[in-house]
């Protein structure tokens, strides 16, 4: 993402939290959304911009968070661990099933800048030509312009939720100039919000996207200490490979011991390591089949 890099500031506690007149104001009258909605997205633009936050590794958390969001607005009981599973256990010519299309394609979605070609891999069935019309038809300030990206997509698709939330989370983004997307919209909305058409989808979009983003605040802090304290522990690791592996928990949400640059042993021993270590955690509660995180 493009934000002002606050380069000079180390200290996770200078980390600055969602002001207390932001979280417990209830917003009754459309100026009060808005007002709140600017508040907001300024005060997750300033906590972006430090290098503490792990940018990778919280666009790859806030996927799966999109993605479940995605799959109970369809319906669907698959929650987070089951959409682990279903996309980190895939064997080679294995299926994920639609739940774990819908994880993929926020994985893509956030995993590269934002483009036409790269919305265009990430979704999957719909060209370039389409989906540039689609975001031509947003006009206005970024959520104003989201929500209008969400309306076209879904009178055009009625059942095409997902690739009408990335496509707003993606017009979002480009809007605020940002590089790369952030799941907000899809994390805020309700699931009666994409029934809604003009002004009563904007204003449901302004309270969603302000939601989502005093939430993504408390995510991006968290990460940042955890991210911080594996990277105090990992000079402490003397396996051959675990300058990569801790690369890899500290860009994806989720990695099974398989996947490690390590013989399958040396890799669960690390893992292992890092647990007791405090560092990253054991996602499944399996004995076997586990997944790691940050």
């Amino acid at each position: 993402m493009t934000f002002a890099r606050l380069d000079h500031i180390s200290d996770l506690d200078t980390l600055p939290r969602m002001p207390a007149w932001v979280t417990s104001t209830r917003a009754e009258t459309l100026e009060d959304v808005a007002f709140l909605l600017g508040a907001t997205l300024n005060h997750l633009h300033l906590v972006l911009g430090h290098t503490e936050v792990p940018h990778a590794l919280l666009r790859d958390r806030l996927a799966l968070r999109a993605a479940e969001a995605c799959v109970a607005f369809s319906g669907r009981p698959e929650r987070a661990a089951e959409l682990r599973d279903a996309v980190h256990l895939l064997r080679p010519g294995d299926l994920p099933g639609p739940a774990g299309e819908t994880y993929l394609s926020w994985r893509r979605a956030v995993e590269r800048p934002v483009s036409i070609r790269v919305l265009s891999w990430a979704i999957g069935g719909l060209g370039t030509g389409q989906i540039a019309d689609w975001l031509d038809a947003g006009q206005g300030a970024p959520v104003a312009r989201a929500a209008r990206v969400l309306e076209t997509v879904l009178t055009d698709r009625s059942r095409a939720e997902t690739s009408a939330l990335i496509l707003a989370d993606a017009a979002l983004a480009q809007a605020l100039g940002w590089e790369t997307l952030l799941p907000l919209m899809v994390i805020g909305l309700k699931r009666a919000d994409l029934r809604k058409r003009r002004d009563d989808l904007r204003v449901a979009c302004y309270r969603a996207v302000t939601a989502s983003a005093m939430e993504v605040v408390s995510v991006a802090v968290d990460l940042s200490r955890r991210a911080a304290h594996l990277n105090t522990v990992a000079p402490k690791l003397r396996a051959k490979g675990a300058g990569k592996a801790v690369e890899m928990f500290l860009t994806h949400d989720a990695v099974a011991p398989s996947s490690l640059p390590l013989p399958d042993r040396a890799a669960r021993r690390l893992c292992d390591r890092l647990v007791d270590l405090g560092a990253i955690r054991e996602l499944t509660g399996r004995d076997t089949f586990r997944l790691y995180g940050v």
